[in-house]
């Protein structure tokens, strides 16, 4: 059995135990304890923590997210860190409201209700509870799916919120070759059973906070946006809400009559679409369209966009686009939340 561990976290005053085997933020999961995180992989620098004291090894990580110089001082990626020793930690990045009150891990037996076709490449599927019969999580968090037949796993944000009990539901991209998704064509079917754990994520609406939301997605990223408006159409928030969405063209995109409904239950809400190659045929949609990079739309319309809390989620080139955007316009960084996909980990 592997030898434990206490780590104590700073500047929060909170301990936990981690055996050898097991990674620092796995552990923390394990005991409630939600740590920033992003994807889980040593890839995007969430969890970058710094070592005050204590023997700490990582496993193979991108030089992108912590890179040698920072290693050497002290800098950990919590993802990928083991511990071989007592250790003290200095979170650089932490919600104390979420730190001990996230929804705790879960694994869970569901049933698949629904595979079916958004576009030309984004498929919804639907997942029931089983064993458990229940599944507690945030609106904007993201569950990991083990690819049936395998111990791998790929992570997917949810669409649904807790209220629908009943289901949990999936936004997919379809890339070629990709091992969960190339299964949503041919070999996932109604009935089979998928294993999930979560949830995981930071992505999720702050209690409290009154700033104005502006919302942009694209792709899958349309799944934990959903999510949100869902929250929000169901808790009746008063706030000024603004939903920008990127595609290509027209028929890449899905969920429009939804939005419109929820949308409709807002008092102050706004959804534009931004197509980046074609807008022929946008205005038989019945949506506010305009032709460009959701950025550069966004830029367009948002001059106030310091002024409020901006949640960004799809593919890392829109993700990178729309933080250097939200930095030009001086919004602070405690004000913009975002998701950043990559193929092998988040939409596959």
């Amino acid at each position: 059995m592997a030898d434990k561990h206490r780590i104590s976290f700073e500047p929060v005053d909170i301990e936990m135990e981690v055996g050898e085997d097991e990674k620092i933020l796995d552990a923390a999961f394990r005991q409630g304890i939600h740590l920033m995180h992003g994807c889980r992989e040593g890839q995007c620098s969430a969890c970058k923590s710094f070592v005050l004291d204590g023997e700490i090894q990582m496993e193979r990580y991108s030089t992108f997210a912590c890179n040698d110089a920072e290693v050497e001082e002290g800098y950990v990626l919590l993802c990928r860190a083991h511990a071989f020793s007592d250790c003290t930690i200095e979170l650089l990045n932490f919600d104390e409201e979420e730190l001990l009150n996230s929804a705790p891990l879960q694994r869970i037996r569901t049933e698949v209700l629904e595979v079916v076709p958004h576009t030309h490449d984004i498929v919804g599927l639907k997942l029931k509870p089983v064993d458990p019969p229940a599944y507690e999580f945030k609106p904007g968090q993201y569950a990991d799916l083990t690819i049936p037949g395998t111990d791998e796993h790929r992570s997917f944000s949810m669409a649904t919120i807790p209220s629908t009990g009943d289901h949990i539901e999936f936004v997919i991209k379809k890339y070629p070759g990709g091992r969960f998704s190339a299964l949503l064509d041919d070999g996932i079917a109604v009935g089979d059973t998928i294993e999930l754990t979560g949830p995981y994520g930071n992505f999720t609406l702050k209690n409290g906070h009154v700033l104005p939301l502006v919302l942009m997605a694209g792709g899958a990223g349309m799944a934990p946006v959903l999510s949100l408006l869902r929250h929000l159409s169901e808790t009746g928030d008063t706030r000024r809400i603004r939903f920008y969405y990127g595609a290509r063209t027209p028929a890449d995109l899905f969920y429009l009559d939804e939005i419109r409904a929820l949308g409709e239950r807002l008092p102050d809400f706004g959804f534009v679409v931004a197509l980046s190659e074609s807008a022929e045929g946008a205005d038989a949609l019945g949506v506010a369209a305009e032709t460009g990079m959701v950025t550069e739309v966004v830029e367009a319309r948002e001059p106030e966009l310091h002024r409020s809390e901006v949640y960004l989620c799809g593919p890392p080139p829109m993700v990178d686009a729309a933080l250097a955007l939200a930095a030009r316009q001086g919004v602070p960084d405690d004000q913009v939340f975002y998701d950043k996909f990559t193929t092998s980990v988040r939409d596959e």
